[in-house]
């Protein structure tokens, strides 16, 4: 089987297990995001200039809500840095994150090493959904 053709069942299969319907252009994305069978980490705008540079003829709007969508269908999460830019994460086990300052990329961090002792009590009428963890890295 081609690299083509592993690319694109991976990521029919990605979208059939999360019972979204496969249109030209999620297929095209879900291919880019998971068709090599790695993880990713990336901005609405990194996926559309790999869109581009593949030959797909897709909008950013289209690519921020096709995530949306994928994220709504708990394909990937969504990580904020900063309160404003967004990263969007297809490995959905709980793990930290490092933000590279100098690149403005994001990538894994151990989950093994990583120890939280306790968290703040939440405030009366909530519960605490879920910790993200992103350690700010400057290159030295």
């Amino acid at each position: 089987m081609t690299d083509q053709k592993t690319h694109t069942r991976r990521g029919e299969e990605w979208l059939a297990n999360a019972g979204l319907r496969p249109t030209r252009q999620r297929m095209s994305l879900a291919s880019l995001l998971v068709g090599d069978g790695q993880d990713r980490h990336v901005t609405a705008e990194s996926l559309y200039d790999a869109a581009c540079r593949s030959g797909e003829k897709v909008s950013l709007a289209t690519v921020y809500n096709t995530l949306k969508a994928f994220c709504d269908a708990g394909l990937m999460r969504e990580i904020t840095v900063d309160g404003s830019k967004s990263y969007f994460d297809t490995n959905m086990s709980d793990h930290p994150h490092f933000f590279w300052e100098d690149s403005a990329t994001l990538s894994d961090a151990p989950a093994e090493e990583l120890e939280i002792h306790r968290l703040p009590t939440a405030p009366q009428g909530a519960e605490i959904a879920k910790v993200d963890v992103v350690i700010r890295l400057r290159r030295t």
